[in-house]
């Protein structure tokens, strides 16, 4: 057997032979709704592009390659693969999910719980008790989010997977924000690996997409039936575009991760932060855990600005180089306040349980000059002061 490819290798290789007809480098993309049968009994490989696509399927290979995956589903977002992971569940299920969790997350679970499809059990996973009691409850799949989003929380997820597996659950991981450059869950035990596309694996903010991995090719059986029978599948366009995006994806991590250190450290330092969330740093409670399971901190921080509400709006009005919006991973930096953007949808008590205040910032560093991009973070605490 052929000793494992790296990352970089296998991004810039990926569909280069894919095109079997005129041998092209760049595999074309093949937008057709339909494919010719050659006759009405013998079925092809392509027949109709919501079931099956060449481009889907390149983007799909590369994905299970960069994370140890028998394969998986590409979706036309990162919450349609979110609903994909549900779908396999029978109807009152229970999920464990963390407490913490993205917003668009914890408003899927709590609609589908609303109608009575599944129980959601939301915990802080990194309490050990909390934990143990949650599985206790004989969920059917425990959903980890490591670091999460917004606050950079570490969960071991060796751990938790062997935990899950034992009390009979599946479990899932979404690796968004570290991206299998950084972090590998399937190697550490999960069953299931969940990525917004849209983020850094196509990493130029233009397209939507999702993707759904699994270790066992039964599972991915399985979601390949469910993302046809719920039209879930992503288009034939966004995957030839997020491939073509994959394709820097180990350069663009390394460059954004390089300057979130820089960033986390200096807004440490600063007296008009509160306090700064960031694996990478010795402050963090979790470093080494960190440091553990993944290869790299990641390019994602989040920090509380001294002075409340006020503070916080006068900062974010000052900047002029960073962008005010609610996307993360991709080429130009981004800054959100979770708690009226990307978590509106929870509500204020569990915002006040998950750690989550007004005065909180997102960062999602992007490829500018980190000396750009703190003189821009000192402009708006100025207008603080």
């Amino acid at each position: 057997m052929s000793r494992p490819r790296k990352p970089a290798t296998i991004v810039a290789s990926a569909g280069t032979r894919g095109d079997p007809g005129r041998h092209s480098l760049t595999p074309p993309l093949w937008s057709s709704d339909t494919f010719r049968w050659d006759d009405a009994d013998s079925k092809p490989a392509y027949d109709y592009s919501r079931t099956v696509n060449p481009n889907r399927d390149l983007l799909a290979d590369a994905l299970a390659e960069l994370e140890g995956a028998a394969g998986g589903a590409i979706t036309n977002s990162g919450q349609a693969a979110a609903l994909l992971a549900l779908l396999l569940l029978p109807a009152g299920a229970r999920v464990v999910a963390p407490h913490d969790c993205y917003g668009g997350t914890y408003r899927l679970l709590q609609g589908l719980e609303a109608q009575g499809k599944l129980e959601a059990i939301f915990v802080d996973q990194g309490d050990d008790a909390a934990f143990a009691a949650a599985l206790e409850r004989e969920p059917a799949l425990v959903w980890l989010e490591t670091p999460s989003n917004p606050l950079l929380r570490i969960v071991d997820i060796a751990d938790r997977a062997a935990r899950a597996k034992a009390a009979g659950a599946l479990t899932i991981a979404d690796n968004t924000l570290p991206t299998p450059c950084r972090q590998r869950p399937l190697a550490l035990g999960c069953d299931l690996v969940l990525h917004s596309t849209t983020k850094a694996l196509n990493g130029h903010a233009d397209l939507f997409g999702g993707a759904l991995l699994a270790k066992d090719a039964e599972l991915v059986e399985k979601l390949h039936w469910w993302a046809n029978a719920a039209g879930l599948s992503g288009s034939a366009h966004d995957a030839w575009q997020t491939l073509r995006g994959l394709r820097t994806l180990p350069l663009r991590v390394d460059r954004q991760e390089a300057t979130a250190r820089a960033l986390a450290a200096w807004l440490e330092g600063h007296a008009g932060v509160r306090e700064v969330h960031y694996p990478g740093l010795d402050s963090h409670p979790d470093k080494a855990l960190a440091e553990r399971q993944q290869s790299g901190p990641g390019f994602m921080l989040s920090f509380r600005v001294n002075g409340g509400d006020d503070a916080t709006a006068a900062f974010l009005k000052s900047l002029e180089l960073i962008t005010l919006a609610s996307s993360l991973g991709g080429f130009a930096t981004l800054i959100c306040k979770p708690a009226t953007m990307t978590h509106r949808g929870m509500p204020p008590e569990a915002q006040a349980e998950a750690g989550i205040h007004g005065d909180l910032l997102r960062l999602s560093v992007g490829l500018e000059e980190a000396e750009d991009l703190i003189a821009d973070l000192g402009r708006g605490f100025s207008a603080v002061s």
